[in-house]
Parts: C-alpha cells; sequence; structure tokens
C-alpha cells in the first residue's frame, strides 16, 4: 500500500509546525503591545539611525511608522528625504504625519510640494495648505515661506499684505530672515503703511540676530546716517567686519 501524502494543513502552516506559528504569533502580539517610546526617544533613535547607519534603529522607526505614530512617520521620512530612491516614501511618511498634526511634517511636506525631488514635481500651490498648518502651529520657517511665496506670487496670487502678515508671524517667533523682510516692508511701505522708525527696529534686531544681510545694510545706513541716526562710521566698519565674520556660516537657517 502507498503511502498517502501528509496534509499540510495538519498540524503545519506552509511547512512550520503550529507550536513555532503560535510562537511567532506570541511574539508579535508582544511587539504590537510594547508602549510607544517618548518623542525625544524616537528622535534619538532616528539620530543613530541617520548619524551612526544603524539598521536596528532604522528598522524600530519603521515599526513605529507603521504603527502611525506621527513622530516615527516624520523622522523616517527624514531619513528617507537623504536617499533619492525613497523620497517619494518620504513625502507619502510626512503626509501620514502632517494629516495626524505633526508640525515639522507639514513644514518638510510643503518643501517637497514647493521644490519638487526626483520622481516628484514641484507643486507650490499645493504646498500653502500644508506651510498654513505649521505657521499656525508657530512654525518660524513656514511663516517665513508663506511670507516669501505671497510676496513673490509663487504658486499663489500675489498679496503683499498676506506676504507681510505672515512674516510678522514669523518675525515674532524670532525668524532673523523675516524681520529683516519685514524691515523692507515697512521701509517701502509694500502690504503696510510705511513706517520708517519701525523699519529700523527691525533691521537692529535682525542685526542682533547676526543675520548677515542685516548686518550689512545697517552698516550701509550708519555709514552714511539717515532722519533715525547721525553718521557713524567706526559702528559702520565693526558692523561691516562682523558681516564678514558670519559670511562662512549658513545663514540660510534663518
Amino acid at each position: 500500500m502507498k503511502n498517502q501524502p501528509r496534509n499540510p494543513g495538519r498540524g503545519s502552516r506552509k511547512g512550520l509546525p503550529l507550536s513555532a506559528l503560535a510562537l511567532m504569533l506570541s511574539l508579535s502580539a508582544c511587539q504590537l503591545n510594547k508602549p510607544v517610546p517618548a518623542p525625544a526617544q524616537i528622535e534619538s533613535m532616528s539620530m543613530r539611525a541617520a548619524q551612526q547607519g544603524d539598521v536596528v534603529a532604522e528598522s524600530r522607526l519603521r515599526d513605529w511608522a507603521q504603527r502611525q505614530v506621527p513622530v516615527a512617520q516624520r523622522e523616517l521620512g527624514l531619513l528617507y528625504l537623504t536617499r533619492p530612491e525613497q523620497r517619494a516614501e518620504a513625502q507619502r511618511l510626512f503626509m501620514q504625519a502632517a494629516r495626524a498634526g505633526d508640525t515639522e511634517a507639514a513644514f518638510q511636506l510643503a518643501q517637497m510640494l514647493r521644490n519638487g525631488a526626483p520622481g516628484i514635481a514641484a507643486a507650490p500651490e499645493q504646498a500653502i495648505p500644508w506651510y498654513r498648518q505649521a505657521a499656525q502651529q508657530k512654525h518660524a520657517r513656514a511663516a517665513l515661506m508663506l511670507g516669501m511665496l505671497f510676496n513673490n506670487g509663487e504658486g499663489v496670487a500675489v498679496d503683499h499684505a498676506q506676504g507681510a502678515r505672515w512674516l510678522s508671524v514669523s518675525s515674532d517667533l524670532g525668524n532673523a530672515h523675516a524681520m529683516f523682510l519685514l524691515s523692507n516692508a515697512y521701509s517701502e511701505g509694500r502690504g503696510v503703511e510705511r513706517n520708517e522708525a519701525y523699519a529700523r527696529r527691525l533691521l537692529e534686531e535682525a542685526a542682533e540676530h547676526e543675520y548677515p544681510p542685516a548686518i550689512q545694510e545697517l552698516a550701509m545706513t550708519v555709514q552714511m546716517g539717515d532722519a533715525l541716526s547721525a553718521k557713524d562710521e567706526l559702528r559702520a566698519a565693526h558692523l561691516l567686519k562682523e558681516a564678514n565674520e558670519h559670511r562662512h556660516n549658513n545663514w540660510n537657517r534663518f
């Protein structure tokens, strides 16, 4: 009598004994039941993955992102952003986290939409709502970008009043680049009522924040003198020296 073939559905699944399958399911359940770490811990794990190439750290980020943790989705997106072949996935992760209310994810998504990326067409008009979401959550650079987009008519109709409004939000949050641009707006009366005294105050504040273009413009102003201040060549020389010292820094961070 020929031996009957063993029924793979009895005692195993795809060659695995039921006991092994049960153990795997148990381990998966344990992993899912583990508490999600605090945002600071997730960000620390992200730094390990990015700076040290830690594959275990990256794997944990993926696990947390799959569990719909917005901070993990954002941090994994930032990691993928450095890899051209994974930028589309980075955009998807930013979108998920931004929809869940993550401020930095909304800003990063807006940046991708505005600038585009390999395989991703630039769409500035789609970036506006995400910049606005981040700006309303007190993201200074998002408010700066909104101000610039409205002033330049990028992805939206030119609206200098809206531009000044968002530059003011960014300036109030301490962004020196916004202070400098808003100073020019008040000096020229673009989108706001002209106010030379307030324009100078903003220019001085931007210079105090070590923003090189503001330092240089202030130096030129005090070198010549105007209705708001007497000519001061000594201060102008000091300011120009300071501006040159800061030029090697990446002042676009403002």
